[in-house]
């Protein structure tokens, strides 16, 4: 027997933290099969993600920084690839595919909105709508093109503007709805204050589109805002 006794720091070996790691990662992907996603909190659901980013390391941290630093898992996936970037641990790798899930799921829902006529899949516009713009940092004026069934023509952005005000030119919008054929029209855009209450300035703009468009035998449905805290509608205040 030896005049030394073992002493053990209480530290995990890099074999124990690689087993635990992967315990763990293999823990929360049974939850997620088996549970769905609705299960899992933000963070969670992010590491998931991050999993396929960052192999060989613990990404848990990492996950809830994220959701500290933008607020929800949406704010996280729609944040702008520099200040993901700015995050400890996340280089511009990480950033392209968290991008590239976003990407993915606008992908999925405009494709769903486009099966169906808009306006009797309000909720799903709206929900793409939110998707979209919700967390942009900078106002985008953005216009869904219509055709006499209400299916949707088109999807543009037309604008991108400050982080409160977007140029919108009237005439230019319904010069575009005639170049598609198009015979109504949603407009969208953000606050990326979060609050959208819409200003005098988007109700008297949208009446200047409405009074343009009407003699040319274009209808303007609605005006919807959105932010964070929610989406506003112009028809739906009777402000239109």
């Amino acid at each position: 027997m030896s005049g030394f006794d073992e002493v053990s720091t209480g530290a995990p070996t890099p074999d124990e933290e690689i087993d635990h790691r992967h315990g763990h990662r293999e823990r929360l992907k049974a939850r997620f099969r088996d549970a769905g996603a609705d299960a899992l909190p933000d963070y969670e659901l992010l590491e998931l993600l991050l999993f396929r980013s960052i192999p060989r390391r613990d990404v848990k941290a990492l996950a809830k920084e994220l959701i500290r630093r933008f607020g929800s898992f949406a704010e996280v996936l729609g944040a702008p690839i520099e200040r993901l970037c700015e995050t400890p641990g996340v280089g511009e790798a990480v950033a392209t595919d968290l991008k590239l899930v976003r990407a993915a799921g606008l992908r999925m829902m405009k494709g769903e909105v486009r099966k169906k006529t808009v306006l009797s899949s309000w909720s799903q516009v709206l929900d793409y709508c939110r998707t979209a713009m919700a967390f942009e940092t900078r106002e985008q004026f953005r216009i869904l093109f219509l055709d006499k069934r209400n299916g949707l023509i088109a999807d543009e952005v037309q604008q991108t503007g400050t982080v409160d005000h977007t140029p919108v030119y009237p005439r230019e919008i319904v010069k575009r709805a005639l170049e598609l054929a198009s015979s109504a029209i949603i407009l969208v855009h953000n606050h990326p204050s979060g609050d959208p209450t819409p200003s005098n300035a988007d109700i008297q703009m949208t009446r200047q589109i409405i009074d343009i468009a009407r003699p040319l035998g274009i209808s303007v449905h609605d005006h919807v805002i959105v932010g964070r805290e929610g989406h506003a509608s112009l028809k739906g205040l009777q402000l239109i």
